[in-house]
């Protein structure tokens, strides 16, 4: 039987926070429900973008729309294997809501899986739930997890996360794959023939979504994954841009977070790696006409290894002459250069679909991310059972 999962959202949620493990969870082949207490099916809660600016605390920018796909009030505990709670700062007012905390104790009363990241910890302390319970959170809700009764863990490094019985705890969104890893080990996952290595190459103001919930998503089940940027070295930063539709003709951009590099572009050797992510955005625009990213993309097609691709990506793949007789899809506004560089055009109907024919994946936008990780999984031929 599929394990189900409920998220907890609110207005002001950290925008990574709710959507790689939205997202990730149904690319590994779970239903996941995401809700709001006063919100229905279809309507939309702002997310919130933290980062370290270089202030003595994290700073706010306004992140992308999140959309609900089921209605707190209809939802039913006794229909989820386990509870994932994100933080931000919706976590702040969420701890109030009588009907979150009753919720939040519903879980735990029934020994499902519970996991909850850096504010969310918050709500966690407001239902009672923490006693004599091993916890980590973002560091300034030390005190309120003392005073709830918890065992506070230091997250040395930001990254680390922790498990005691059915309860689940991490700091920031950085701790993600952690994150993952240890919600997919508390519902008995086996991941299997995870021994792989993908590259991902990035550059400035790549969409925040594509580049990170891929990244995160394939870290989490063990994969090797490094991302470079020509020009760039390994721990310097990308600023991202967030793009999202809010009633203009085309979509707003707004800037994300800083994604940090993991490797060097020029020490990378392409034949190392099993497989080519290119996310979206407006890197590409600029990357498409730099050769060194053209003969890497060339390199993946020639030898026949997976290269998966969404949203302006494409603008790379048809300067790299590599989608001559390929089924494809991309941003609907990218469609005159796949089919000018050869590729056979399909629409991406619903924006979530995505693609592969042979060793290629496209997809046209980051809501089609559950589909695009899946897709290269298969073909990297890596299983998640339960």
């Amino acid at each position: 039987m599929t394990k189900s999962v409920l998220i907890i959202v609110g207005d002001y949620v950290e925008d990574y926070e709710v959507m790689v493990p939205f997202q990730a969870l149904k690319a590994y082949g779970l239903n996941v429900d995401a809700v709001c207490p006063g919100k229905k099916a279809g309507e939309s809660v702002a997310t919130a973008v933290h980062d370290f600016l270089g202030h003595q605390t994290y700073t706010e920018l306004r992140g992308h729309n999140f959309t609900l796909n089921a209605t707190f009030d209809e939802v039913n505990a006794d229909s989820y294997d386990a509870l994932v709670i994100p933080g931000g700062r919706a976590p702040e007012y969420l701890s109030l809501d009588e009907s979150v905390l009753s919720l939040v104790q519903n879980f735990t009363s029934s020994n499902k899986l519970v996991a909850s990241i850096c504010h969310g910890q918050l709500i966690l302390a407001a239902a009672g739930v923490l006693e004599g319970k091993q916890c980590t959170a973002y560091p300034s809700l030390r005190p309120t997890v003392i005073a709830a009764g918890g065992n506070w863990v230091d997250p040395e490094p930001i990254t680390k996360c922790f498990t005691d019985g059915k309860l689940i705890t991490g700091a920031a969104w950085p701790g993600h794959p952690e994150f993952l890893q240890q919600i997919l080990a508390g519902l008995g996952a086996s991941v299997t023939n995870a021994d792989k290595k993908v590259l991902f190459i990035c550059g400035d103001y790549m969409e925040d979504y594509e580049v990170m919930v891929p990244f995160q998503a394939l870290q989490a089940l063990g994969y090797r994954v490094d991302a470079v940027c020509p020009g760039k070295k390994k721990g310097d930063v990308c600023p991202t841009a967030i793009h999202d539709f809010e009633g203009d003709q085309t979509y707003s951009e707004k800037p994300g977070h800083n994604f940090q590099l993991t490797a060097t572009f020029d020490e990378e050797n392409a034949s190392e790696y099993d497989a080519l992510v290119i996310p979206g955005g407006r890197a590409p625009e600029y990357l498409a006409l730099n050769l060194s990213v053209i003969q890497l993309v060339q390199h993946f097609h020639d030898n026949k290894k997976p290269i998966a691709s969404i949203c302006h990506g494409q603008q790379i793949l048809a300067a790299a002459g590599v989608l001559k007789g390929k089924k494809c899809t991309a941003y609907p506004a990218v469609k005159p250069q796949v089919v000018l560089g050869g590729g056979h055009w399909l629409e991406p109907k619903p924006i979530t679909k995505c693609f592969t024919d042979g060793a290629l994946v496209t997809g046209a936008a980051w809501p089609a991310h559950p589909e695009f990780v899946a897709q290269l999984l298969h073909l990297l031929d890596t299983k998640i059972s339960f």
